[in-house]
């Protein structure tokens, strides 16, 4: 069961005797966990390491870990899980068979399974993440969900890449506080699966006004606060490096009742008051914060800062150096 606070659940054999590091992983990942079974294909040391998260209607893992062959067998899909899993191969090689097919995933490459159906997963050693959905989240979306069986989805697929920068944002600590709020993302997710493996085309259509259009604008948001120095910093810079048109980035925040420009001039005043509030930049300039913040208009910043926060830079910082 997943913890109380949905919090991720993380695993490592590190600190086990060497002699202890598969049996263990086969009780406690293999048997309770995520029910397979595990052998290694080396005489290599065993070691892996493992973070899973559950929330309702999502299940997800990063697994790190020497070379083996994971097996779900007959005696494992007996326990009626019929979700839909995606496993994304991050290094070394990956190998999936199910339903006499194969697939050999490249770095970044994914490949769709069906827990309620035997299958094989070999690899070297490796970083891998999957995710499984059920099946019945994924009905309304796509038809013939058992077709998808081992589909290849390549490292180009636009759904595939949105999906993964979800997560991570997910993973970094995306709010979610409430049961409204990880039902939403978990529906989010639900949608990037159902357009990376293949939806209807009424499918596609609801997909694009939820889970697709949420993760297009956290990808854009990521964007933009990790270049916030930047003096190129607009719709056409974003635009290009997310693959989409600058109008639609603008659309995005104005369906949010904002605008690309109010959103950027938001997050310089929080990078902005994190500086001066912080004793690792304390030897450091009101100009050489506002310049880091992205503002080469001293005056400027000056005069957004106090109709932000009601003080000056100057008054935040002595403020914060009191306490």
């Amino acid at each position: 069961m997943p913890p109380e606070d949905f919090a991720p659940i993380r695993v490592s054999t590190d600190a086990l005797p060497v002699r202890e590091r598969l049996p263990f992983c086969r009780e406690v990942v293999g048997r309770k966990l995520v029910k397979l079974d595990v052998d290694p294909l080396s005489d290599a040391p065993f070691k892996a390491e493992a973070t899973l998260f559950a929330w309702p209607g999502l299940h997800a893992a990063s697994w790190v870990g020497v070379a083996a062959r994971w097996q779900r067998g007959r005696e494992h899909v007996a326990d009626g899980d019929d979700s839909l899993a995606i496993v994304i191969n991050r290094s070394g090689t990956v190998t999936r068979s199910q339903r006499d097919r194969d697939a050999s995933l490249g770095v970044g490459d994914a490949a769709v399974i069906l827990h309620a159906e035997p299958a094989v997963m070999t690899h070297s050693q490796v970083h891998y993440e999957s995710l499984s959905v059920p099946r019945a989240a994924l009905l309304p979306l796509v038809a013939n969900i058992e077709d998808a069986a081992m589909r290849m989805i390549p490292h180009t697929n636009d759904a595939l890449r949105l999906l993964m920068g979800y997560l991570k944002l997910v993973h970094e600590g995306l709010p979610l506080a409430t049961p409204e709020l990880r039902h939403r993302v978990v529906m989010h997710v639900h949608d990037l699966v159902a357009t990376a493996i293949g939806a209807t085309r009424d499918g596609t259509a609801i997909a694009e006004q939820r889970g697709v259009r949420a993760a297009r604008l956290a990808a854009i948001k990521a964007d933009i606060v990790a270049r916030l120095d930047r003096r190129d910093l607009s719709p056409a810079a974003v635009a290009a490096r997310q693959q989409v048109t600058p109008r639609y980035v603008q659309l995005l925040f104005e369906r949010e009742g904002t605008t690309f420009s109010q959103f950027v001039l938001e997050q310089r005043l929080v990078r902005a008051h994190h500086m001066l509030t912080s004793m690792s930049h304390a030897g450091w300039t009101v100009s050489a914060i506002a310049l880091a913040s992205g503002f080469g208009d001293l005056s400027h910043f000056n005069r957004s800062f106090r109709r932000r926060y009601g003080a000056t830079p100057s008054d935040v910082r002595c403020a914060a150096q009191r306490t």
